[in-house]
Parts: structure tokens; C-alpha cells; sequence
């Protein structure tokens, strides 16, 4: 656990815990993109699943670009 005096570990810490929020809005925001492509164009379920895929893509990007920061904060601290 980090000491009160570290302050870049409870940053790291804070941005570590919002990755589940994080990939879970990104999936949501592709899929709902999708769905009412879908509805307007008229070319149900593809357009859903791209969205689906391109939301879940999107969010397992900001993970591994989370954990780099993070990563680096803490590396920086030491």
C-alpha cells in the first residue's frame, strides 16, 4: 500500500480503478452507435456487432494505455 506522501501511487491507484467503468461505457457507447445505425440504415445486426466489436477494441485500448500510465507513474515515483 502507498504511504500518505506518495501521491503518484493513489494516482495510479485512482486511474487503475476506473478501467472496469472504463471498458464497460466504451462497450455500451459501440453497441448503442451500432444498434441505431442499424435502425436508420436498415442493415440489422451488422452494423450492431461492428459497433460491438469497435466498442470493446476501444475499451481494451484505454486498458493497456491505462496500465502503461500507470505503470510509468509508479516507476517514476521510485
Amino acid at each position: 500500500m502507498a504511504q500518505s506522501g506518495e501521491p503518484n501511487a493513489w494516482k495510479a491507484l485512482g486511474e487503475l480503478s476506473s478501467i472496469g467503468i472504463t471498458l464497460v461505457v466504451a462497450t455500451v457507447i459501440g453497441l448503442a452507435g451500432g444498434y441505431y445505425l442499424d435502425r436508420w440504415l436498415g442493415t440489422s445486426p451488422w452494423l450492431t456487432l461492428i459497433g460491438l466489436i469497435f466498442g470493446i477494441a476501444a475499451g481494451f485500448v484505454n486498458l493497456f494505455r491505462s496500465v502503461k500510465r500507470a505503470e510509468r507513474n509508479i516507476d517514476d515515483s521510485e
